[in-house]
């Protein structure tokens, strides 16, 4: 995947601007495999002191180095503003002012609470002013924001102000229905409910552009 740091630099400074960015600390050293062998050596120590399992058995062993290159690589490196997804905009010549809808975007993020997985789906629509943006870059940031530790409403909020920075307009739409695995494998232990958070803005706020969106997402 192709990446743009400077835009993932004025991205985060933009959220911060709006309230919505993810809470992080200063990260230790600069190096990635500083950060993994911080990672490596927590993860060993939750494993063996605090549950009393044997890495020395070849089926565990290989599991801290595993669980740190996914935290970095996969399922949290939207915390990596370096890695923000190169996202290609064209100045919208044609004049085209109707909806631009993409449905079902997957979501596969972590719930901040507990470590574990939320799933399901996002909608996002824009109508354009001056910037069409290419469609699967959209998917790309949904996917960004969703590999941080999250709560579903700040990353609706986080992919709502992210795109209205990129494509200079308020008439964005964000709807997001998950299952949350700390409420379906644990707690309560609901293995049916779901959750929908929605961002609208600009015009979609309006009765009938807002009717017309949720209509066709339904």
């Amino acid at each position: 995947m192709k990446t743009d740091k400077e835009l993932g630099r004025l991205i985060q400074l933009h959220l911060i601007d709006q309230g919505v960015e993810t809470p992080t600390r200063q990260r230790i050293g600069d190096a990635d495999k500083i950060r993994k062998q911080v990672i490596i050596d927590s993860i060993t120590d939750i494993m063996t002191t605090g549950l009393g399992l044997d890495l020395e058995d070849d089926s565990l062993k290989g599991t801290p180095e595993r669980i740190a290159r996914m935290y970095m690589d996969e399922i949290f490196y939207g915390l990596d503003i370096n890695k923000f997804p190169k996202v290609t905009t064209v100045e919208n010549r044609m004049q085209y002012d109707e909806m631009i809808l993409i449905k079902d975007i997957s979501v596969s993020s972590t719930c901040e609470h507990h470590f574990v997985v939320i799933d399901g789906i996002a909608h996002v629509a824009y109508i354009p002013k001056k910037k069409i943006v290419g469609l699967s870059k959209i998917n790309r940031v949904v996917e960004y924001f969703s590999k941080r530790p999250q709560i579903q409403e700040r990353l609706t909020e986080q992919i709502y102000h992210a795109l209205c920075f990129i494509l200079e307009t308020d008439d964005i739409a964000v709807v997001i229905n998950a299952t949350h695995y700390c409420v379906k494998s644990r707690g309560v232990k609901d293995i049916n409910s779901s959750t929908t958070t929605s961002k609208l803005g600009g015009i979609f706020r309006e009765g009938d552009v807002r009717n017309e969106f949720m209509n066709l997402i339904r």
